[in-house]
C-alpha cells in the first residue's frame, strides 16, 4: 500500500474521529470509501474541500475512493445541523447537478484511468428509486429502533431545539435510515467498508456500519473530519456576497484567489495542510519562511496557488494574480489592457462609478469638469483645481495636470477610465 491514511490525517489537522480497527483495515488490502455530496446546486463551494480532499488523499494513499451523489437524499433533506427543510428536486434537475458536480470532481479526483483505484461516481436514486416504501421498512426500518434513532445528535438537537417551533418532519426523522441504507448497498455492490465524512455526520454514519453489522453480517468503519471554523469565529467559506462557489460563472476565479489570498496567518497555517498536496516538509519550510517576514504573506500566497490552480487552472491562476497585483503595477496602463471585463469590474468592485456619454469625448473632456460637475466625484470645481495643483489627481495611475483633456485613447476595454485622488480615492467613469 501506499502511504498511511490515517498518519496523513492526522498530521494534516483533517481528523476528528474514527473507529477503532479503521488504520488495520486499512493496512491490509486496497479499500473503498465513501463521501456523500448534496446535489441540491450544479456546482459544491469550497465548504465541500474538506470532503473531497479527503477523498483524494484516500485515493493517493493507493485505496478507491467512492463520491456519492445524494440524488434520493438530496429530494428529502439532511437534519444535521439544519433547523429547516431544504427544497426538493425533480430528477432532471438531479441528473443535471450530477454531472456538473463529477467535472468538478475530476479535478482532485481520477475517474478514467484503468487503475484499480479508479475514482467511482454512484447516485442514491439509482437504488433509491425502485424501493418501495413497505419493502424498505421491512428489509430496513425493523432492524434500527426509535430509541436508537432519537439516541442521534441531529435529531435530539432538532427537537429540542427553541430555534424551531415545528420540531421535526417524519421525512427528516428517517434521513439517516437512508444513509444509512447507502451505506449498506455500497457495501454489498461495490466492497466499501469505510463511509468518510464532516464531524457532523457521525450519527448516521454509524447507523450505516450497525446496518451492516446487523443485515450485512459484516463490518463497516467511519472516519470524519473537523468541520472548519476561521479563527475570527466568522463561517468558513462565506465571503461578503454568500458562497464560495467551484464553478467559475458562480464566484470568479479572480474572487476564489482572493478568498484565500485574504486568510488571516493562523488560518493559511491551518488550510495549507489541509487543501493542498504539499509535503509536510515544504509546508514546515514555508510556515518557517512565513513567520521571519509576515508582511510578504508568502503562505497565503502559496495556499491561494496550488488551490485556485487545482480548482480552475494554471492560467487562471497566473490571470488571478496578475489582476490582484495590478494596482501596483509600474505598468499599470498597458497591464490592465490585459483584463477581460469581468475580471476588471471584480478588481474594482464596489468603486464609486459615474457615466459618461461617448459623444462628449469627440472634443476632450476638461479635468475639471469631469471630477466635479460631469460625475460629481469631487464636490465643486474649486476642490478640482485645488487637487489639480496639488498634483494628487491621476488617469489610469498617471498624474495630470488642470490642462489635461480626457479622449477615448484613455479607455480602457473601450468603456472605462480609472481616476485617483491621491493613493486612497479611486473612481470610474463608465463611457455608455
Amino acid at each position: 500500500m501506499g502511504k498511511n491514511f490515517v498518519e496523513e490525517l492526522k498530521w494534516r489537522g483533517m481528523l476528528h474521529q474514527d473507529m477503532p480497527g479503521v488504520e488495520e483495515h486499512l493496512a491490509e488490502a486496497m479499500r473503498s470509501a465513501y463521501v456523500g455530496f448534496d446535489p441540491t446546486a450544479d456546482s459544491l463551494h469550497i465548504g465541500n474541500l474538506v470532503p473531497i480532499m479527503l477523498l483524494a488523499h484516500y485515493q493517493r494513499c493507493g485505496h478507491k475512493p467512492v463520491a456519492l451523489v445524494g440524488g434520493a437524499t438530496g429530494m428529502i433533506g439532511d437534519p444535521s445541523g439544519k433547523s429547516s427543510e431544504r427544497n426538493l428536486l425533480d430528477e432532471k434537475t438531479l441528473r443535471h447537478n450530477q454531472e456538473a458536480i463529477k467535472q468538478q470532481l475530476s479535478h482532485f479526483l481520477d475517474f478514467e484511468s484503468d487503475a484499480t483505484n479508479a475514482a467511482v461516481l454512484v447516485n442514491n436514486y439509482d437504488w433509491m428509486k425502485e424501493f418501495s416504501f413497505l419493502e424498505f421498512i421491512r428489509d430496513v426500518g425493523k432492524h434500527i429502533t426509535v430509541n436508537y434513532m432519537m439516541a442521534k445528535d441531529s435529531v435530539r438537537n432538532r427537537i429540542s431545539g427553541e430555534s424551531t417551533n415545528d420540531g421535526m418532519s417524519f421525512t427528516e426523522f428517517t434521513y439517516q435510515l437512508v444513509q444509512g441504507y447507502d451505506f449498506l448497498h455500497l457495501y454489498r455492490g461495490h466492497n466499501c467498508t469505510i463511509q468518510m465524512g464532516g464531524s457532523d455526520q457521525w450519527g448516521n454514519i454509524t447507523t450505516g456500519t450497525e446496518l451492516i453489522r446487523r443485515i450485512g453480517n459484516g463490518k463497516g468503519f467511519a472516519i470524519t473530519c473537523p468541520l472548519i471554523t476561521k479563527s475570527d469565529g466568522s463561517k468558513f467559506g462565506k465571503s461578503e456576497g454568500g458562497n464560495v462557489w467551484l464553478d467559475a460563472n458562480r464566484t470568479s476565479p479572480y474572487k476564489f484567489y482572493q478568498y484565500w489570498l485574504n486568510s488571516s496567518d493562523d488560518d493559511a497555517e491551518k488550510y495549507i495542510k489541509i487543501f493542498t498536496f504539499l509535503a509536510e516538509s515544504d509546508i514546515d519550510t514555508l510556515i518557517s519562511e512565513h513567520a521571519e517576514a509576515r508582511h510578504l504573506r508568502a503562505l497565503q500566497k502559496r495556499l491561494a496557488k496550488e488551490i485556485t490552480t487545482m480548482v480552475h487552472s494554471k492560467e487562471e491562476f497566473e490571470n488571478a494574480e496578475k489582476a490582484s497585483n495590478i494596482l501596483f503595477s509600474k505598468s499599470f496602463k498597458e497591464d490592465i489592457k490585459t483584463l477581460d471585463e469581468k475580471t476588471f469590474l471584480d478588481v474594482f468592485e464596489g468603486v464609486p462609478q459615474a457615466e459618461i456619454a461617448i459623444s462628449d469625448f469627440d472634443e476632450g473632456l476638461d479635468m475639471i469638469g469631469v471630477l466635479s460637475a460631469k460625475t460629481n466625484f469631487l464636490s465643486s470645481n474649486g476642490e478640482a483645481r485645488r487637487a489639480l495643483k496639488e498634483n494628487s489627481i491621476s488617469v489610469n495611475k498617471e498624474k495630470v495636470k488642470e490642462d489635461y483633456k480626457l479622449s477615448s485613447d484613455d479607455l480602457i476595454n473601450d468603456r472605462y477610465i480609472i481616476l485617483n485622488k491621491g493613493k486612497k480615492n479611486t473612481y470610474i467613469i463608465k463611457v455608455i
